[in-house]
């Protein structure tokens, strides 16, 4: 197995950094010739601040069932529908990384992926990524899958898959945490603070998709970076007798796309869940790959270290450069891709 301990000793050997010039992959439209499922399921599960709900678990699934199980999950914008089918031909959330030929391959692997407990805001209760990840197990149970080969998460779908490997260590035989670690980073959650606050404030004005909207607009400037803005964007113009600066309109952009998707109570919920992460790195023994990028302020560089140094089984660290910040796993393909062939290569080995 090639996963490198992640001691301060050899971190030298483990760090690889990737210039945010870098062409990226000449991604194609994946050919529709696999067989995808979709389904829901109800369940009772007690959550770890709520109690005991009765809750519904949406899902779908890429690939033959007798196929090596990855469990797929994003950050809490992301949904079921990885990418396009012959059954589900509507874009995914991560199509650059799934489909034939590329390194999420349904021809190779049986993918799951399900929509977060609270997505369609039905539940405004306290939900904790420790939920998620109990739901993810009964998920399992449901589709008769003992274990997974691997839990591939970003952002928030990596606090989760992290969960998944402390609560149920027999389930998974590796843990790919992409921009997102053990707990919630102070500075990280002060910006979401103040997002819920922006949807509070609209609610008291009576347009509560306003304020979502503003909060989906702060969240876009805490995932991308400063250098990323000044390359797309020139100065300010006065408009209308009006300062408005360049950004204002691709900020709206994102604000606009984001309300007419998400349920305001989805998004605080989720939000919260976010602030909620605190896991014990020292009770994870599946091995991990964490994904880092230097840029990401959401996800400082120390905290990707101090993961990797309290981890107690093997760990593999690789460090982005990346104008894009948190949001570099959706845009860097070609590292990305990299990254997940040569983890999953790893466990696949280890399986056989």
């Amino acid at each position: 197995m090639s996963f490198a301990p992640s001691t301060a000793a050899d971190r030298a050997e483990s760090f690889v950094s990737y210039s945010a010039a870098a062409a990226p992959i000449a991604f194609e439209r994946p050919a529709a010739r696999v067989t995808a499922t979709r389904g829901e399921i109800g369940i009772e599960l007690e959550l770890r601040h709520s109690g005991r709900r009765a809750v519904t678990l949406r899902y779908e699934t890429q690939g033959d069932a007798s196929l090596p199980a990855l469990f797929v999950a994003g950050g809490i914008s992301a949904h079921k529908h990885l990418a396009p089918s012959r059954e589900f031909g509507e874009q995914g959330w991560w199509e650059c990384q799934v489909g034939n030929g590329r390194s999420l391959d349904p021809t190779r692997y049986h993918l799951v992926s399900f929509d977060w407990l609270g997505a369609d805001g039905s539940l405004d209760i306290a939900l904790d990524p420790a939920d998620q990840a109990d739901a993810i197990a009964a998920l399992l149970d449901a589709l008769g899958i003992d274990r997974l080969q691997a839990f591939v998460g970003y952002s928030y779908g990596a606090m989760v898959g992290l969960q998944f490997a402390s609560r149920h260590p027999a389930r998974v035989g590796e843990v790919i945490s992409i921009s997102g670690t053990h707990r919630a980073h102070p500075y990280a959650a002060a910006w979401r603070a103040l997002q819920r606050r922006a949807v509070a404030l609209g609610a008291l004005q009576c347009d509560e998709s306003q304020g979502l909207a503003l909060a989906r607009e702060l969240a876009v400037l805490s995932y991308r970076t400063p250098e990323e803005f000044a390359e797309r964007f020139g100065a300010a113009q006065v408009v209308d007798g009006r300062v408005r600066v360049a950004a204002e309109d691709y900020l709206d952009h994102c604000g606009n796309k984001y309300v007419a998707r998400t349920s305001p109570t989805a998004f605080l919920r989720l939000s919260e869940s976010i602030d909620l992460q605190q896991v014990d790195p020292s009770s994870i023994r599946a091995p991990v790959t964490v994904v880092a990028v230097t840029e990401d302020r959401l996800i400082p560089l120390s905290e990707s270290y101090d993961l990797i140094e309290r981890l107690r089984g093997e760990t593999r660290l690789r460090v982005l450069r990346s104008i894009y910040g948190h949001d570099a796993c959706l845009k860097e393909q070609a590292q990305i891709d990299t990254i997940l062939r040569e983890a999953l290569a790893d466990c696949t080995s280890v399986a056989a």
